[in-house]
């Protein structure tokens, strides 16, 4: 697929040589049909060209993925974009594809086979961008290509999953730096929305770069108006705001019930409402986006699964009916709202026993060790994974059956794979569209033994035996459109055969399906083996209990601007108040009745007789510089003036 006419590569320039300014904004027009760059963007694109290891912190709807996607296509080479989010990576892939741009994704929900021709076309072909999920780095397919590959760029989306004091820690980021090791005279990007000076620090530290540069856009929102209500009856508030404010919304909520339940309740109201979560199908989860994103809808009650990759500018309002982890996250959520730069409202319900929920779901969080080593051992049997076994394998799991099979709180698996993730043993993901997966149940030997009609099932066997290595120990993924066009079925014959072998035992099958996935970072080990640091599980929960903290010191503020609050948590020392929050609106309010009751005072003193400015600032005990400041704008309106002895009296 053509591109653009390509003039110069990042790896073959010197910190002299630029890329012209120019070129940058014609590629912006002819692919983005923008004319100018949004705050931020330019300083990024420009270290970026400068050939500049560059950290990018930019607001959530900031315009992350134009800071290397329009240098990337000012050059001739390939940009590879790390992302944890797969449903945000074929996102990202579709829109590119859709402007003429080509662009591919590699990651653990694909067969070999696709992974393999993806990569191909990497090397061989015009592919500019190469979208892969942090797990792929490890393995030997990806590393023997990257090396043979022309990247000009390395971008690293939510980067701040590559630092142990982040809130969302990732040990499979740690392999990015093997791989600038492979390609040394590339810059790298590291783009986040979320990170304090600590974390940041972190990032360049983990990722290598030469030197720190870190370019901060504003935090500041200053269309988004924050409030907090604090009140018993949620629902009455959230009717408020959803009356008051014209415009599509989004509602967060903890529990999936709660979402059908509360959608249900504004429905009973007349209030078009819909709800999502990732228990829903996946078909299902996509339309009910689409119906909210075309207008048919107007609210989402939704968990957090819901938000990554909404292309949606002109959303109102987001209410938080349950408080979030930590300020990151309610930042994220929270800045959904008003992406066209209009006003917006992002309110926090908060009920008197809010808090005790927090601490408690705090402590769910970090189960004792011997209890997420025993959730360890169970996954690993549930997914019939041997020791030994499983290394760089992935494999469909079912959470929910999980649970309900072995009886274990939910929110304490969880809890648990977040430990053995962030301890480099096993990933969930989230869910995602998985191919077919088949092993074979016998032995090779004992395969041609077997006794039934053969008519179909020797050819499809012969086939699957010459394209997949590797079927006879582990499941392996299978491209079931490329078995029928090897073997002149049509794909539903196919998938009869399969299902016959599956039934006579011969295989165990999988059908292409829709569902999380755990991916071994490791192979198995016996539980015994099983190591998760102590001084880590500490630290983390307790950087984990700093950031329930100061989500609690937000909800609970009623004196600060909140959009300060936010700024400076973000390492943003020179926050100005923004005017439009709960706390600031208050403020004005009051300095405005305060104005009004002084006013009030000044006449009924200039009533019994003419004073000069000092004399009543002295009557009037309150602060002299307001009471100044309010008899200059009473002078200004024409409300009092001045005589030549300048005494004050009233304009009748």
């Amino acid at each position: 697929m053509a591109t653009t006419p390509f003039f110069c590569n990042f790896a073959n320039m010197t910190k002299s040589n630029t890329i012209d300014e120019s070129l940058l904004y014609s590629v912006l027009k002819k692919y983005w049909g923008y004319t100018t760059f949004r705050p931020g963007q330019y300083d990024v694109i420009k270290s970026l060209v400068a050939r500049r290891d560059t950290l990018a912190l930019m607001p959530t709807g900031g315009g992350k993925s134009l800071t290397y996607q329009v240098p990337a296509m000012a050059t001739d080479g390939l940009c590879i974009v790390i992302t944890p989010l797969i449903a945000l990576m074929k996102d990202q892939v579709d829109r590119l594809r859709n402007i003429g741009i080509s662009a591919v994704a590699v990651h653990s929900g694909m067969s070999f086979t696709q992974i393999d021709i993806a990569l191909d076309n990497c090397v061989y072909g015009d592919t500019k961008f190469l979208y892969v999920s942090p797990e792929r780095l490890a393995t030997e397919v990806f590393r023997l290509r990257v090396q043979r590959m022309n990247v000009a760029l390395i971008a690293v989306d939510e980067a701040h999953c590559i630092s142990q004091w982040g809130y969302d820690f990732r040990p499979s980021y740690l392999r990015i730096a093997e791989i600038r090791q492979m390609l040394p005279d590339t810059p790298l990007l590291a783009l986040t929305a979320s990170a304090t000076e600590l974390v940041a620090d972190d990032i360049m530290k983990q990722l290598h770069f030469e030197q720190p540069n870190i370019i901060r856009s504003s935090f500041s929102r200053p269309n988004l108006s924050y409030a907090v209500r604090h009140t018993d009856d949620k629902n009455e508030q959230l009717l408020r705001v959803i009356n008051n404010v014209d415009g599509s919304g989004i509602i967060y909520m903890r529990s999936r019930e709660g979402c059908e339940q509360l959608a249900e309740i504004l429905q009973q109201q007349g209030i078009s409402a819909s709800y999502y979560h990732a228990g829903l199908p996946h078909a299902e989860r996509a339309m009910r986006q689409e119906e909210w994103t075309s207008g048919k809808n107007r609210i989402m009650v939704a968990t957090n699964a819901f938000g990554m990759g909404i292309d949606k500018a002109d959303v109102r309002f987001v209410v938080h009916y349950s408080m979030c982890d930590s300020l990151e996250s309610y930042y994220q959520e929270a800045g959904r709202a008003g992406r066209d730069g209009k006003r917006s409202y992002a309110v926090l319900l908060v009920a008197s026993d809010d808090k005790e929920r927090v601490v408690k779901r705090f402590n769910s969080e970090f189960p004792p060790l011997d209890e997420v080593k025993m959730i360890y051992e169970k996954v690993c049997d549930y997914l019939q994974v041997a020791i030994g076994d499983g290394l760089y394998a992935s494999y469909i799991f079912n959470i929910h059956d999980f649970c309900a099979r072995e009886r274990i709180f939910g929110g304490k698996v969880k809890a648990a794979m977040q430990l053995l993730q962030q301890n480099g043993y096993m990933t969930l993901t989230e869910e995602m569209e998985n191919p077919a997966r088949i092993m074979f149940c016998v032995s090779r030997d004992d395969l041609y033994k077997i006794r039934v009609d053969r008519n179909d099932l020797d050819h499809i066997i012969r086939i699957i035996l010459r394209k997949y290595n590797g079927v006879f120990s582990e499941f392996r993924a299978i491209d079931e459109q490329e078995l029928a066009t090897l073997s002149g079925y049509t794909v539903a014959h196919i998938k009869e055969l399969l299902k016959r072998m599956w039934q006579i035992r011969i295989i165990r099958y999988i059908p292409s399906n829709t569902s999380p996935m755990i991916f071994f970072d490791e192979e198995r080990l016996p539980t015994k083996d099983l190591y998760i640091s102590p001084d880590t599980y500490l630290h983390r929960k307790q950087l984990t209990s700093q950031r329930f903290d100061h989500m609690l010191q937000y909800a609970e503020n009623e004196s600060e601007c909140r959009s300060i609050v936010m700024q400076r948590y973000f390492g943003d020392k020179d926050a100005t108040p923004c005017g439009v929050c709960d706390i600031c609106l208050e403020k004005r309010r009051n300095t405005s009745k305060q104005a009004e009751n002084i006013q009030e005072m000044v006449l009924k003193l200039l009533q019994s007789e003419p004073l000069t400015a000092r004399e009543i600032c002295r009557q009037i005990k309150t602060d002299t510089q307001t009471v100044s400041l309010t008899i200059e704008k009473m002078k200004a309106e024409g409300k009092i003036s001045a005589t030549t002895d300048g005494k004050l009296i009233i304009i009748e």
